[in-house]
């Protein structure tokens, strides 16, 4: 209390306290070191599972990406489908309007009176604005009989082998959107037979 050692405290035993001290000074970096190397050996552990699961994420992240966007994608095709569907209904209605005024100008192929012109020019018309929602008529006289286009409803009997299978008139027309057939075509088609040898 006054300043001056006590008697208890002999400079012999400060000394082995001074020399733990150093001693345990002097095994401090090396500690340090291992303790480090710990650290470091834990931090290095928990960086690979955190870049493991970014990855992770992001994978699952992209295929949720993509699964989107076919989603998206298949989507419009079958709203594309549905219109087209319905736009071929549509058309069905148009194309029998078309039909009856093929057959009143059929009855009057040559005639030119005002009558006649006027069903021309509305069947032209209405053929005309079915070619612009995308119906497309199909041509069949003259081409090879084809069953997914066309309804064989009649037969003529033909001598000439390379007519064989061919159209050779047409009762009804067909029609097509983009690469549906909304109606098939009423065909008259030619069959080969052999001429009799006498």
């Amino acid at each position: 209390m006054d300043g001056k050692p006590r008697s208890d405290e002999t400079p012999e035993t400060q000394s082995p306290a001074n020399e733990a001290g150093e001693a345990s000074s002097t095994d401090l970096p090396e500690d340090r070191e291992a303790a480090s190397d710990g650290e470091v050996t834990r931090l290095q552990t928990e960086l690979e599972v955190a870049r493991r699961r970014v990855n992770e994420l992001a994978r699952a992240y992209q295929d949720l990406n993509k699964d989107r966007e076919e989603f998206k994608q298949r989507l419009t095709r079958e709203r594309e489908r549905m219109i087209d569907v319905e736009r071929g209904n549509v058309a069905g209605t148009l194309l029998e309007a078309i039909d009856e005024l093929d057959l009143a100008l059929a009855s009057s192929q040559q005639d030119t009176s005002p009558l006649a012109q006027g069903v021309r020019m509305i069947r032209d018309s209405l053929l005309a604005k079915a070619q612009a929602t995308g119906i497309e008529r199909i041509q069949m006289v003259g081409r090879p009989y084809d069953p997914n286009v066309a309804e064989a409803v009649d037969m003529e009997i033909t001598p000439v082998q390379d007519d064989d299978q061919k159209v050779v008139a047409e009762f009804r027309a067909g029609y097509r959107l983009k690469d549906r057939i909304i109606r098939p075509a009423r065909v008259k088609v030619a069959r080969y037979v052999a001429p009799a040898q006498a």
